[in-house]
């Protein structure tokens, strides 16, 4: 008796460039986990280096219990095979894991970390940094990163022309400059500039008026330390074409409904592999 072969996948008939445009739309974690599972050829298409030029990954409760998201970048990353050129990693990065990227990634070009406490000081963010030459963008929200870092970023990324350092933190009580100075003695050639949530003051924001001649953008809000007024206001005005200001509401942003309170609040009150 004869058998009747079994009808191969209809996904295994797609043109390869088909199914890379398919599995572009994919994050990381369900390309490794699913995508590349489907078929033989969507198989071959994850493995080429080529899908791996962007990775983003997002942690969530479902994939932190279920996979190992670490092991997932650094294999991720290999798969690169040094092509990586932009990079989001959402609540799991730590210094370790950045250098390890670092250390295979030489062409990257942007990193963005989000909700990423672990990272902090130490050798090993330190030499990360010293590691990525290329880096044009550097975009951090509510993600730890101390004013050596910072230091660190300006001395060896000469290319960087958008700083990101975000924070969902509210303290009106609290005022520091350390990290608008770092930003002002070190990152010369930034274009585009977002303090949101900063604990700067207008001694912080003068010096990065003096020492960020090329800022083109620059939001501030919910860095209610600054206070714009008189030459200051007027500087910002003159200098930056696109200027958000402390008190403007954040529509879109991540903390939107929270802080729009807090403005309103404030207005009233003062007027195959295993992971």
């Amino acid at each position: 008796m004869e058998t009747t072969p079994m009808a191969s996948s209809p996904w295994e008939k797609l043109p390869p460039e088909i199914a890379a445009a398919i599995l572009h739309k994919l994050g990381a974690v369900e390309i490794l986990t699913t995508a590349q599972k489907v078929c033989p050829t969507w198989r071959r298409v994850s493995l080429e280096p080529s899908m791996w030029r962007c990775i983003k990954m997002e942690h969530s409760r479902a994939t932190g219990r279920l996979y190992d998201l670490k092991k997932m970048c650094r294999h991720a990353v290999d798969l690169s095979r040094g092509q990586l050129n932009d990079i989001t990693i959402h609540s799991f990065c730590t210094n370790d894991l950045l250098l390890y990227i670092s250390q295979r990634s030489f062409q990257l070009s942007r990193l963005c970390l989000q909700d990423c406490h672990d990272i902090g000081g130490g050798d090993a963010l330190i030499e990360a940094l010293k590691n990525l030459p290329l880096l044009e963008e550097l975009h951090l929200q509510n993600s730890t990163f101390d004013v050596k870092a910072i230091e660190t970023v300006g001395r060896y990324c000469p290319l960087l022309k958008s700083f990101k350092l975000n924070a969902d933190v509210f303290d009106p009580e609290e005022a520091c400059d350390l990290e608008a100075l770092a930003i002002a003695e070190n990152m010369h050639g930034l274009r585009h500039l977002e303090l949101y949530g900063n604990k700067l003051t207008n001694v912080g924001l003068k010096a990065i008026l003096e020492g960020c001649p090329n800022l083109e953008s620059l939001d501030l809000r919910r860095s209610i330390n600054v206070d714009l007024v008189g030459d200051l206001e007027r500087l910002c005005l003159q200098r930056i074409k696109d200027l958000k200001l402390p008190h403007n509401y954040t529509r879109r942003y991540p903390w939107d409904t929270y802080y729009d309170m807090l403005c309103i609040w404030a207005d009233v009150s003062d007027s195959e592999d295993d992971f």
